[in-house]
């Protein structure tokens, strides 16, 4: 540590002077097991590094506090652009994929974003190799090469990103609401940048983008406003020492986070109105504020608070008061930066159609409702909840994968918490201070406001027309200032009589009482404590993770349910309106840390209820007791019923590669209603027709439920006794509980669904490559187990490669995947891309990538390379759980699909160390080969309208499908559905009495 510099308060230099470590204690969960330690390297970077014994992963997170703000004018993307081409290549490692390839190698991924005001690396591996990565990533912030050869590469990745989000809503809002900024601050910026922006533009200018980018990074890469999270199984002293060997030669540039002092709202931006027209059918009223920040005031946290009252959904709040005038379907809360210094806070209302009617309206109750607040001040009860809340969340938080969990701590570590409270300065509220809380109601003024109606409907929109457009997303808007009349009203502002504050919330947990007992193998399965015609309930008290906490399923089995797609609109309508009428019970408990949820399934509906266990059989009995006496309001029934139909509606407008996906499950799935088919029959859907038809559902059901966390066995039954007696219907026989099959698709066969996209605006299509694998009916046990493990061992070595031919090299798109699709008793390996190539040709590279690329990938490998592989896959596969959610998804996945295969993960590992390279190579040449005679694949493409015509594409691209393609067209898919075997229902692979007697 230079000597001239004084280290920050409660720090002291090391023995050998390489950097200084923080001497007092960093407040840690009760939960947490791991160990912390705070460094300051001699650059005054900033290193968190955490010991963690049980680690199956170990992970690391670079948080480089300057983001897209810092763009120049003229290079607007260029902070995004030097995030994609940090990664390719280094002076110590200048082969371009060599990090993402150790990566691949050993069980790991990377990632990165760039934000406002932050760039974030971030990447996992298996934790025997974090030396190695560590080593490999500390490379990209001390000798990047920026290389030449990648930088159109890297331009065109970006513009493919860009193209990505062109009709994605909340990017397009996120972006208007940047573009119409003032320009006095940077917040306007494009910050992801395109083609345009980062070639075509520059080029024309005599600008060299990788020229600029260098010296972006040569200005704002420094080590002071770095901060790094390490996390390993190794000591505290080792993790110390490759911090400060690989990191201390990161350049101190001796900058401060850039900041701007001009806020990115002036007067000029405020009291007007944004009238947006969306890509989906979508109606909101936005009220937004511009706040000073308030990140140094995080013991108090005083836009939390407020936006704690603001968000209530319980009785007597702005969202109860707006669902009962029929105005309003949902309210929510944001708090995004708007830079260093300033932050928004923006009300959001999902509107009806008579509430966008009424936005004017709406905007005067939110208006009343700060002033109630203002006129009552923060209760003491407020305070307490909110506080006691907070301390229960942080004294029981569970842990998070690594990946997730050093990327988000390093971004906290720019937050400016006290050293000591680095892990609990984003969730502890320490102190009250009703004054400054109050100072920050009080910025929320009626002069100091911008307001934004989103809608399709331009009757709304004054002049009945959307005037003007956006550049780069083609957003369609109109603004205007606040009407007079509006301005009266919120100058003169009554009380309304039907808001009041929050009531006491009755769901806070009291008891927290875990009766740990030292366990040295935890139970691997649930036990099935009650089994009988009606009902079958399993049960796993928590003996991992010691926490208070339980997560409570119930699948209610009803085959009427996907009788049809009327019956499954009808039911989907029902669990929707059962979700309205549980609201303000089910917020009130979600905020107590205990949430539920009510969904449907195409034979029938589930129930959860996730959280602390003290109160959640009284929440359980809440959700039983209201689907029970549940009774349709004609108003709600109305309102509700228009936003499932636009939710169905905007189906067309999701994502290419995502609208493949789902007609491949269409595809492979025997019964399954399409949105269309299930739209058609919600439109015909009366008040009347729910109310007969629930009762009917609940007639005759077959409870299947899964008690998982702080209970014990006694409680786990009585929980089914809930649901059995408070619904009390008749067992279901046998025969009605088969599973859904799936479709098998013939050996030698080659099947293309070709469709066009809904969306006449998206540039992108969509392909999803199907080649399925494995028939589960047909082969004994052993061969499923060996196929299994050998359609994993393939999905494992193709992945990366693929990302990096497909993606990387051959730039077809942004989006690329590969891996596993299961599905009932088939299974097989997807490649997904989405791109502004055609389809035809996307699909002949991924089938020239396989026929090549992985052919010679295969025989070349040896028997090392091949080990490497496989022991990765198995790594990862035995990755323990890191939290009661994770585990509970296990075992409750195993008992939805059908199998109860609660031993898989175990099966599957002994299969995989017995394949050999041999047999990998005989299984591609069999099955996954395009041209191998077991083959049989099956596509689904989405094309884009934007395409040129057949016959004019470009030179070179060959857009014939391969000899012998089947073409599925839209109207062909029944008869080709028809024309297949079914596999055999998925069924147990044990005698599930087995597990009852354990």
């Amino acid at each position: 540590m230079p000597a001239e510099r004084t280290l920050p308060s409660g720090f002291e230099l090391s023995e050998d002077g390489s950097h200084a470590v923080f001497m007092k204690p960093i407040e840690s969960s009760p939960n947490d097991e791991r160990s912390y330690r705070l460094l300051r390297l001699k650059n005054e970077m900033e290193v968190l590094i955490i010991h963690d014994p049980k680690a199956d992963k170990s992970a690391a997170a670079m948080d480089v506090h300057v983001g897209h703000l810092t763009d120049p004018d003229n290079l607007q993307g260029l902070a995004h652009f030097l995030e994609h081409l940090l990664f390719l290549g280094t002076a110590k490692y200048p082969r371009e994929n060599e990090y993402k390839e150790f990566l691949a190698l050993h069980s790991g991924k990377n990632n990165a974003s760039t934000s406002l005001d932050n760039t974030n690396y971030y990447f996992e591996v298996n934790y025997a190799y974090l030396e190695g990565a560590l080593d490999r990533f500390a490379q990209f912030f001390i000798a990047p090469l920026f290389n030449e050869d990648c930088r159109e590469r890297e331009v065109r990745a970006v513009d493919s990103e860009y193209k990505l989000k062109l009709q994605m809503d909340q990017r397009r809002l996120f972006h208007l609401g940047k573009h119409l900024s003032s320009r006095g601050h940077p917040y306007w910026h494009f910050g992801t940048g395109n083609l345009q922006t980062l070639e075509v533009e520059p080029i024309r200018d005599g600008v060299d983008s990788r020229e600029e980018l260098i010296k972006f990074y040569n200005k704002y890469y420094s080590s002071s406003i770095m901060k790094l999270v390490i996390l390993g199984r190794e000591s505290l002293d080792q993790l110390a020492e490759w911090a400060v060997e690989k990191f201390s030669a990161v350049e101190n540039r001796g900058i401060t986070p850039p900041a701007y002092p001009s806020p990115p709202l002036t007067s000029k931006e405020m009291l007007t109105t944004v009238f947006v027209k969306p890509v989906k059918n979508t109606r909101s009223l936005e009220v937004k504020f511009l706040l000073p920040d308030s990140k140094e005031y995080y013991t108090v946290k005083p836009v939390e608070i407020i936006a704690h009252l603001l968000g209530h959904e319980g009785k007597g709040s702005i969202l109860s008061l707006l669902k009962k005038q029929g105005w309003a379907n949902a309210l929510s809360i944001d708090n995004p930066s708007g830079g260093i210094g300033h932050e928004f806070l923006k009300i959001i209302v999902d509107l009806t159609q008579e509430g966008l009617l009424h936005h004017e309206d709406v905007t005067v109750l939110i208006f009343q409702y700060i002033k109630m607040i203002k006129d009552e001040g923060i209760q003491p009860y407020i305070w307490e909840e909110t506080a006691s809340l907070a301390s229960t969340s942080f004294r029981f938080k569970e842990m998070k994968p690594a990946f997730q969990y050093v990327s988000k701590t390093a971004r906290e570590m720019q937050q400016g918490f006290a050293p000591e409270w680095t892990l609990s300065g984003s969730t502890m509220i320490r102190s009250r201070d009703n004054q400054l809380v109050m100072d920050y109601i009080n910025r929320l003024t009626v002069d100091k406001w911008r307001g934004q109606v989103v809608t399709q409907d331009t009757s709304i929109v004054p002049n009945g027309a959307f005037t003007e457009t956006e550049r780069w997303y083609g957003i369609e808007y109109h603004i205007e200032n606040v009407p007079g009349p509006l301005s009266n009203r919120l100058q003169s502002l009554e009380r309304h009589p039907d808001l009041q504050l929050p009531e006491p919330n009755a769901y806070i947990p009291e008891n927290f009482d875990t009766h740990k007992v030292e366990t040295s193998t935890p139970l691997m399965h649930p036990v099935l404590v009650k089994h009988t015609p009606l009902a079958r309930i399993w049960y796993k008290k928590d003996d991992v993770f010691w926490i208070p906490k339980v997560n409570i399923y119930f699948y209610l089995r009803s085959p009427l349910v996907g009788q049809s797609p009327s019956n499954y609109a009808k039911v989907m309508l029902f669990v929707n309106l059962l979700k309205n009428d549980l609201a303000e019970e089910s917020y009130s408990a979600e905020l107590a840390g205990l949430s539920c949820s009510v969904s449907s399934a195409m034979d029938g509906l589930i129930i959860g209820i996730e959280g602390y266990n003290d109160k959640a059989h009284l929440l359980l009995q809440k959700v039983v007791q209201a689907i029970r006496t549940f009774q349709v309001d004609a108003n709600s029934f109305t309102r509700i019923k228009d936003r499932l139909e636009r939710t169905l509606r905007n189906m067309d407008f999701e994502a290419p590669y995502q609208q493949a996906g789902y007609y491949m499950q269409y595809l492979n799935q025997e019964r399954m209603w399409t949105y269309r088919e299930r739209l058609e029959e919600l439109l015909q859907v009366t008040p009347d027709d729910i109310q007969k038809f629930y009762p009917e559902v609940l007639e005759r059901l077959h409870i299947e439920g899964l008690v998982h966390g702080n209970m014990s066995k006694a409680e786990a039954i009585r929980m089914g006794e809930i649901v059995e007696e408070g619904l009390y219907p008749r067992a279901l026989v046998p025969s009605e509980l088969v599973e859904l099959r799936s479709l098998i698709v013939p050996r030698g066969c080659h099947a293309v669904n070709q469709r066009n996209s809904t969306d006449p605006s998206n540039l992108n299509s969509g392909i999803e490559y199907y080649v399925q694998v494995d028939n589960l009916s047909t082969t004994t046990a052993t061969e499923q187990r060996t196929s299994q493990a050998l359609i994993q061992i393939m999905a494992q070595i193709i992945q990366e490669p693929c990302f990096n031919q497909l993606r990387t090299i051959e730039q077809l798109g942004y989006v690329v995947q590969s891996g596993v699709r299961r599905l009932g008793g088939t299974s097989g390996l997807k490649i997904v891309v989405q791109s502004e190539r055609d389809p035809i040709y996307v699909e002949n590279q991924i089938e020239n990538f396989l026929r090549t690329r992985i052919a010679q990938l295969l025989d070349n490998m040896t028997e090392e390379a091949y080990q490497k592989q496989v022991q990765s896959l198995i790594q990862r596969k035995l990755e323990k759980p890191k939290n009661l959610g994770q585990e509970s998804k296990r075992y409750w996945d195993q008992i939805t699909s059908g199998y109860y295969d609660f031993e898989e993960v175990e099966l599957d590992v002994k299969e995989m160390e017995r394949a050999t390279l041999a047999m990998a190579r005989e299984f591609f040449q069999q099955w996954i080969q395009p041209d191998a005679p077991l083959a049989k694949k099956l596509s689904v493409h989405i094309r884009s309208v934007k395409l040129a015509p057949p016959g004019t594409e470009r030179e070179g691209d060959e857009l014939a499908l391969k000899e012998g393609t089947v073409i599925i067209r839209d109207a062909d898919v029944v008869q080709f559905k028809a024309g297949l075997e079914l596999s055999k229902a998925p069924y147990p692979v044990v005698d599930l009495l087995r597990y009852s007697k354990l």
